[in-house]
């Protein structure tokens, strides 16, 4: 009984260190929100982003973390006169949003019925006006 006891709590012991059981469960380590919630408030303060920007954006993280990151990056921007940068990519969804469809590549649109009628339109269209 005793061996039983202490296999099961050794076990789930081990499962509970294991990032991935805990991914799957949906537990998260606060540690781990609290630092990437700085993260993201530094990023949106180096990319010119106003706080209530990120905080919208990124509402998924602890908004205490997100403004904490983003004052350190201030003071450290203002300190060495660093320039903001202009972010090149679009926010990042929410974990768990749906992902949205891709477009068909341009090589299938041009093969579509639809495309390939739209040239004779606009030919037609010119022959008329002559």
């Amino acid at each position: 009984m005793i061996k039983r006891i202490f296999l099961a709590t050794t076990l789930l012991l081990a499962l509970a260190g294991c990032d991935q059981v805990n991914q799957k469960l949906g537990l998260e380590d606060p540690a781990k929100k609290e630092a990437e919630g700085k993260a993201v408030g530094s990023a949106c303060r180096h990319s010119g982003r106003a706080i209530e920007d990120c905080y919208s954006i990124y509402s998924w993280l602890p908004k205490a973390s997100v403004y904490g990151g983003w004052r350190e990056m201030d003071e450290y921007m203002r300190e060495n006169k660093i320039e903001t940068i202009a972010p090149q990519l679009p926010p990042a969804d929410p974990p768990g949003a749906a992902k949205k469809k891709k477009k068909a590549p341009a090589s299938e649109e041009a093969d579509s019925p639809e495309t390939a009628k739209e040239p004779e339109k606009s030919a037609e269209k010119g022959a008329s006006k002559h």
